[in-house]
């Protein structure tokens, strides 16, 4: 992107959930403004309001430029119909808890992908990323309350606000904020092309050492990276985004932007958990 008991306290709040804490010169992927309601009343498979992605099959990376001056990401194509993307492992209970995303922060984002990776377009279209996150939050209200308003970032003050599409709560419960036909702010340089998986918690180790929130996060990744081929190596810490070989950013001052959340001792862990998970 520490309880949120009033305005004030959630515009400090707001520099840290969703990304850790943010390392020298980093943008905070994480806002705060007026308090909303989640609606947590239906379990399905995610993405109802937007289309599901297609399945690739074999990805082939795609090194964006650093440079703005050189080649920009390829633009993503219109999304296949409804029911395209369709995993071969069974999904797991996923809580549908959506933030406000209607037109106007559609085209904010789109507006927001067009200044940082040169594409005009709100749409998350064939991932090849997921990113690994921890909030720095209590507990899934409080995350969720950073997340819903639609107001500038902190640092940046742009437009619109930070999101990411999944919270997995420290009881292993799965929510899904965003659609995932549709781009959050969760990590500078792959939002073009990442799924954001937040964690309610302080640290790596503490996400790590919870077994239920564990258990969750591993059924809900691969189901993820099974259902758009992405490879267990392209499931990254957000600490980790820029060796990515997907990353690309066009504003020079956030090249080397980065958060501390998940590193890459701690994603190993992760990693070998994940394989051992089971393959798709």
């Amino acid at each position: 992107m520490r309880l949120l008991a009033a305005t004030l306290t959630v515009l400090a709040l707001a520099m840290a959930a969703g990304c850790g804490k943010s390392l020298p010169g980093s943008e905070t992927e994480a806002t705060s403004g007026a308090q909303a309601k989640p609606a947590p009343n239906t379990v399905g498979e995610a993405g109802a309001t937007e289309p599901a992605q297609t399945v690739r099959s074999s990805p082939t990376p795609r090194r964006p430029a650093t440079s703005s001056s050189q080649t920009r990401p390829t633009p993503p194509a219109p999304p296949e119909a409804p029911g395209s993307g369709v995993s071969p492992v069974a999904p797991p209970p996923i809580v549908q808890s959506p933030i406000p995303f209607g037109e106007q922060r559609k085209a904010e984002m789109a507006r927001y992908a067009e200044r940082h990776y040169g594409i005009d377009t709100y749409r998350l279209v064939e991932p090849h990323v997921i990113v690994i996150h921890f909030t720095e939050t209590p507990d899934f209200q409080s995350t969720f309350n950073v997340f819903a308003p639609d107001v500038p970032d902190s640092e940046l003050h742009e437009l619109p606000n930070t999101c990411a599409h999944f919270v997995v709560d420290t009881d292993g419960t799965i929510h899904q904020l965003v659609a995932l036909g549709i781009m959050c702010r969760h990590t500078v340089g792959l939002n073009w092309t990442a799924i954001g998986v937040e964690h309610v918690g302080y640290s790596d180790a503490e996400v790590l050492n919870r077994p239920a929130q564990m258990r969750a996060s591993l059924r809900l990744v691969r189901w993820l990276r099974c259902r758009y081929g992405i490879p267990v190596d392209d499931v990254i810490g957000h600490n980790e985004s820029l060796s990515s070989p997907y990353h690309h950013e066009r504003v020079a001052a956030l090249r080397t932007q980065t958060h501390n959340d998940f590193n890459h001792a701690d994603m190993r862990i992760y990693r070998a958990r994940l394989r051992a998970a089971g393959s798709c």
